[in-house]
C-alpha cells in the first residue's frame, strides 16, 4: 500500500508540474492536491519505516513548485483584449455588403397552377 501511494503521489506531482508550466495552469491545482494527499498517506503509512523519506520530500517539493507556479500565473498573467474597433468596422462592412447583395437579387414570380 505504501508503494501504491508513493507511485500515485509521484504521478500526480509530475502531472501538476507539467500542467503548471502550460497554458492550462489553472488545472494544476487538482493533481497538486492529489499529490499532497498521497504524500501525506505515504508519510502516515511509512511512519515506522524511514525508507521513503527522500521520495516523500521530492513529492512535496514538486507539489510546492507546481502550486507556486500556478498561483504566480493566476495572479500576474493578464489576458489582453485587442483592438475591437477594427473588428466592429469589418462586421458592419460585411453586413452592409450582404444587404446590398440581397437587394440586387430579383425574384421571379412563381406561377401557381
Amino acid at each position: 500500500m505504501k508503494k501504491l501511494f508513493l507511485i500515485l503521489g509521484f504521478i500526480a506531482a509530475i502531472l501538476a508540474v507539467i500542467l503548471a508550466v502550460t497554458p492550462l495552469s489553472k488545472l494544476a491545482y487538482i493533481p497538486s492536491v492529489a499529490a499532497l494527499i498521497f504524500g501525506v498517506l505515504t508519510l502516515i503509512t511509512s511512519k515506522d519505516n524511514k525508507q521513503y523519506k527522500r521520495s516523500i520530500q521530492l513529492i512535496f517539493l514538486m507539489t510546492i513548485i507546481a502550486l507556486t507556479l500556478t498561483t504566480y500565473k493566476a495572479l500576474f498573467t493578464e489576458a489582453e483584449v485587442g483592438n475591437t474597433e477594427q473588428l466592429e468596422e469589418k462586421e458592419d462592412q460585411l453586413e452592409q455588403e450582404s444587404l446590398d447583395e440581397l437587394d440586387d437579387i430579383e425574384f421571379e414570380e412563381l406561377d401557381s397552377e
